[in-house]
């Protein structure tokens, strides 16, 4: 069994799970043979939902910062709570699915697949984006390593 290089490893700007997703600003999405392995974190939601948040974890801030605008709140906020927990005890997931065939819409032509089986084949969690990027990389590599080499004929 050959081990799949990074040099095939097809690398995508997109999250490739979680359907609160467009609300995260860390996200890594890599091809590893049959293969999806995407990463997301830093979930930053839409002002209101961050305002429901704060209402009910701190009430007392809330109030004094409510009238905060743009900006201004978005920073308060960022230094009293920071991003959201995308799950239990963690700010950051790995997932692991089964690649199904590359998107080909005329419209978009991205070429990330979609996913084969919504199930996933492995998940890791952090609270760090270094944590993060390093978990992403070894699950890359540990599928690398697990996979036959697809090889043109």
């Amino acid at each position: 069994m050959a081990k799949i290089p990074q040099s095939e490893w097809k690398w995508f700007g997109n999250a490739g799970h979680f359907i609160c997703s467009r609300d995260c600003q860390f996200h890594l999405c890599t091809q590893v043979g049959k293969f999806l392995i995407s990463t997301v974190g830093e979930l930053w939601g839409d002002r209101v939902v961050r305002e429901i948040y704060a209402k009910i974890e701190d009430p007392i801030w809330f109030k004094n910062n409510v009238i905060r605008k743009g900006d201004d709140f978005d920073s308060a906020y960022m230094e009293r709570f920071g991003f959201r927990e995308i799950g239990y005890q963690r700010k950051y997931e790995t997932m692991v699915f089964k690649a199904g065939p590359p998107c080909t819409d005329e419209k978009c032509n991205c070429g990330m697949p979609s996913l084969a089986d919504p199930h996933e084949f492995g998940c890791e969690a952090y609270n760090t984006p270094g944590d993060a990027t390093r978990g992403h990389l070894a699950m890359c590599e540990k599928l690398a390593d697990s996979q036959e080499r697809e090889t043109a004929r």
